[in-house]
């Protein structure tokens, strides 16, 4: 079984995906640490010296072979789902959950974060807004549980996301 999560950046992909990985006894892989490791240097550099479109090339292909790898629970970043290619591969090859906050609580929790490149401007909640705003219909066109994480304590996450996942039979290869 791959799970994917998506959704804004400071959701809690990573927390939530660690922890549900280790609950199902499942792989994880975090697409964005996986291109950090591929490119040895942090995404914010990458994507200021060869530009958002080719960071999006790279994170496409590392979105496909993850998602034709085996059973794992997948972190994604959270501008994955502005490809239609990866929509695409998620929607058929996961089970994806969107992970949902608002921007003011995720501004809240990102406010001193440099890492993403995104939200490096001079008015980052308004850029969160303007995420939420445009990516919210791709990452629902994406989900399969849509999930509201403001909250809700990391564990009770997990706990629903397990309680939809329910009894599945195993995927055919």
């Amino acid at each position: 079984m791959l799970i994917s999560l998506v959704g804004l950046p400071g959701v809690g992909k990573s927390t939530i995906g660690r922890r549900l990985a280790a609950r199902l006894d499942l792989a994880f892989a975090d697409s964005d640490a996986l291109i950090e490791a591929r490119i040895h240097e942090p995404i914010r550099n990458f994507f200021e010296r060869e530009g958002e479109a080719r960071f999006r090339d790279l994170e496409e292909s590392v979105i496909a072979e993850l998602c034709a790898g085996s059973d794992a629970v997948i972190a994604t970043g959270g501008g994955a789902v502005v490809r239609p290619a990866n929509r695409a591969v998620l929607r058929e090859r996961t089970v994806a959950v969107y992970l949902h906050a608002p921007p003011d609580p995720l501004f809240e929790r990102l406010r001193r974060d440099t890492k993403r490149p995104l939200l490096q401007v001079a008015d980052p909640l308004g850029r969160l807004r303007e995420l939420s705003r445009t990516r919210d219909p791709l990452y629902r066109e994406v989900a399969e549980l849509t999930l509201d994480v403001a909250q809700r304590p990391v564990r009770t996450a997990v706990d629903a996301i397990i309680a939809h996942l329910g009894p599945r039979p195993p995927r055919a290869s």
